[in-house]
């Protein structure tokens, strides 16, 4: 398993950096939080499940009991599916004056039912997309103030199966496909990373990377979702004897992200798309500027910060 995986070899230390990573109480956010934490940074585990965090939280600490670097593990709720919540957050962690080194923005859902938001998007648009982009704009002023800084925001080769649909996020005009939803919310993860890299440049504002980057597949619980009996068979069939020798172990599959989050190498890298801590191509409609300046404006509309400036603002 994993024979052609890319791994993370740097051996940098994180004391002092604060880092947030999203939907972090298990699979490979749970790693990443692992990683980050032995080597001695804050981490904030920002999770729709408090309780669940927590109990990842004490098994972190006990498997890095004896690890001699250790920094420190702060839980707090942050539902990405829900603005409120993820206004509640933002605002916590900006009245605690912390810096924000890293930003991870690794929630999501996948193939999930035909369901909205509480805030009324498409469910995998809604949090995947709109969740962790209102999260990154709230928080961009502090991370302005904290360079350096990176972002990185975890998407899917899945996104290639598909196009984006920017007149019909939502499913109101075309039968709903939710493994077309899902890619669509994956691939406006890529452009938003690369538009975001853009406007940081058109600002003259340095010192931010944004990346954005497929962990490879991964037999997670992101396959949650599929639980009824043909859909199970279908995962069964597909995911666990099909797909089975070319996955990844959790660890493995959470190494681009900590080497886009951490790594010497890529420091200088801003606004591209990684697989296997390895600068690759997307596919292009994950390239297509165009949409990715449609998609950015849209989303400020979306998420209710038409009239406001990230990039100017100081919190």
């Amino acid at each position: 398993m994993g024979w052609f995986s890319g791994r993370c070899y740097s051996d940098a230390k994180l004391n002092g950096k604060t880092i947030i990573v999203t939907g972090c109480n298990t699979g490979i956010g749970k790693v990443t939080v692992e990683e980050f934490y032995k080597r001695g940074a804050k981490v904030i585990m920002a999770c729709r499940d408090v309780g669940k965090a927590e109990e990842a939280k004490i098994d972190i600490k006990e498997t890095c009991k004896n690890s001699p670097n250790k920094g420190e593990l702060i839980v707090e709720e942050c539902d990405l599916s829900s603005f409120k919540s993820i206004r509640n957050f933002s605002q916590k962690v900006l009245k605690s004056k912390t810096e924000i080194n890293v930003l991870v923005n690794n929630a999501g859902v996948m193939m999930a039912p035909r369901g909205e938001t509480e805030d009324g998007f498409e469910t995998h648009f809604g949090t995947n997309h709109l969740g962790h982009f209102l999260l990154t704009m709230l928080l961009l002023p502090r991370i302005i103030k904290s360079t350096p800084a990176r972002i990185v925001t975890v998407s899917s080769k899945a996104h290639s199966l598909f196009n984006l649909h920017l007149e019909d996020l939502n499913y109101t005009l075309r039968p709903y496909n939710s493994a077309e939803a899902y890619a669509q919310s994956k691939i406006a993860n890529i452009l938003f990373s690369r538009e975001l890299s853009k406007k940081l440049k058109s600002y003259n504002i340095q010192g931010i990377n944004t990346y954005s980057l497929h962990p490879g597949l991964i037999k997670t619980d992101l396959y949650r979702h599929l639980n009824s009996p043909i859909r199970s068979l279908i995962r069964t069939i597909v995911v666990d004897y099909i797909f089975y020798p070319f996955s990844k172990t959790i660890e493995m599959g959470a190494q681009t992200t900590i080497y886009c989050a951490i790594d010497e190498k890529c420091s200088n890298e801003t606004g591209l798309y990684y697989t296997d801590c390895t600068v690759t191509s997307p596919s292009t409609h994950a390239l297509n500027d165009e949409n990715a300046k449609k998609l950015w404006d849209m989303s400020m509309e979306m998420v209710g910060l038409k009239d406001c400036n990230p990039f100017t603002s100081v919190y």
